[in-house]
């Protein structure tokens, strides 16, 4: 059957496509015949000046669709009418509000529960043999997320020190308020928590009840080593205290391009303990700061002796 792309398929022409192909198709959300409000590619650049002004998040342009879905949201709930206008504002006003929702809408935050789980068990042994030498062990996750990695870096820390050991303090940061705040209630639905091994899973977590049934909550004593705070990396002045032993900076640099990646790495060296490791996501290298931090491979890093 043929299908006229400037009408919008009626669910007669949906069904007759499923029956035909075996798959069902809709309209792409970036057909502009289609689109709610007009979205130029001057729109689009504007965007991708300001996210990368005030984040360092440098979007490809094949993630025109994605800022247009994402951001419409935001013309609606303000009641503008165009991408112009609600670009205007953001430009010209200071309402911090609208620019923290800006950003919030355009950042990722896919993660999960001992994600790249070959981390841990190096983090575990990392962790062993800084107690042999301090007494204090500071860790920063500086895109915290929804709170299931320093969680899970909070269960290695446990874990490792069953009988008490260090004192241990978590720094979880991220930019996105929003993914902060249900990280600091540390609730997740049981479905969430499904690569969390059961032994762990009953020793850190509580069952929700009554109005929590179905829920997992992070059991107090774990949640006391984290802080969580909102940090922009591009922000001078991190309110970030060293000496750090562990930096957890993982799928984050995906999103900069190599000269704010290279500014934020001459940032993180300074912070770190002389035997400090960083641990990045399993697509990041970092070889264009090989005078900052080299690889000790798994995507782990130590300082390089340049930088120390």
């Amino acid at each position: 059957m043929s299908l006229d792309p400037k009408k919008p398929l009626t669910l007669a022409d949906r069904l007759a496509v499923i029956r035909q192909t075996g798959s069902a198709v809709t309209h792409a959300a970036g057909d502009p015949s289609q689109r709610e409000f007009e979205f130029k590619a001057a729109d689009f650049e504007r965007v991708r000046k300001l996210i990368y002004a005030h984040a360092g998040i440098s979007l490809s342009p094949a993630k025109q669709d994605m800022v247009y879905s994402r951001l419409a949201r935001r013309l609606r709930a303000t009641g503008m009418k165009s991408f112009g206008q609600y670009l205007d504002h953001l430009e010209h006003s200071r309402d911090a509000g609208e620019w923290e929702r800006f950003v919030n809408s355009l950042t990722t935050n896919l993660t999960s529960f001992f994600r790249e789980p070959h981390h841990f068990p190096l983090l575990a042994e990392h962790l062993r043999k800084v107690a042999a030498l301090r007494r204090q062990i500071n860790i920063w996750c500086c895109a915290a997320s929804t709170g299931e990695e320093p969680y899970s870096i909070a269960m290695t820390v446990a874990d490792t020190f069953p009988n008490g050991g260090p004192q241990v303090s978590i720094l979880c940061s991220d930019l996105d308020t929003n993914v902060l705040a249900t990280a600091e209630k540390g609730v997740y639905p049981r479905d969430r928590t499904d690569k969390i091994p059961p032994e762990q899973l009953k020793r850190y977590f509580l069952k929700g009840t009554g109005p929590q049934e179905g829920m997992a909550c992070v059991r107090p004593e774990l949640r006391r080593m984290l802080t969580f705070r909102q940090i922009n990396l591009l922000e001078p002045g991190w309110p970030v205290k060293g000496p750090l032993d562990v930096i957890f900076c993982r799928n984050v640099m995906i999103y900069f391009d190599k000269p704010t990646q290279y500014k934020i790495l001459s940032r993180f060296a300074p912070l770190m303990q002389d035997d400090g490791l960083m641990f990045a996501g399993h697509s990041e290298s970092f070889l264009h700061a090989a005078d900052l931090f080299r690889s000790l491979g798994k995507t782990v890093y130590e300082l390089t002796r340049k930088a120390r």
